[in-house]
């Protein structure tokens, strides 16, 4: 987090808990085993089946915290009515404001940022590796 989110109000409503570092851990493991496993099944099919369980079981749990997750954030701004307060540029309450920087500071995540670095580094990386062993070796 940078120091403008340290001098915020919303700070610690925009701290990442201990159960979503959990939650990414799992889903930084599920990535990277889904990017192994054509690398693996050329190394040892049992390893790739491994990998491939590895990975769509973490990427179920993972997909599940965060499916939870925007939907609670989805069920609140409907619930406060807030798109259409915005829309209708109506005066905002402190909880309104309140709602909107958390929902605000959940999108602006580093650990989405790495996640998505993660994902298209990896990919790159074994797709190049992965025609390599089909096709050049």
């Amino acid at each position: 987090m940078n120091d403008k989110c340290k001098n915020c109000s919303e700070y610690k409503r925009c701290k990442d808990s201990f159960a979503s570092w959990i939650f990414f851990i799992i889903g930084l493991i599920a990535t990277i085993a889904m990017r192994l496993v054509t690398v693996f099944i050329h190394l040892n099919p049992l390893y790739g089946k491994l990998a491939w369980y590895v990975g769509v079981g973490g990427f179920f749990i993972f997909f599940a915290y965060k499916f939870r997750v925007n939907k609670t954030r989805g069920e609140l701004l409907e619930k406060n009515n807030l798109i259409e307060k915005l829309r209708n540029k109506e005066t905002l309450s402190n909880e309104d404001s309140q709602l909107i920087s958390s929902v605000l500071c959940g999108i602006r995540s580093a650990k989405e940022q790495i996640n998505y670095f993660v994902i298209f580094i990896l990919s790159a990386v074994v797709l190049a590796v992965a025609v390599y062993l089909d096709f050049i070796r």
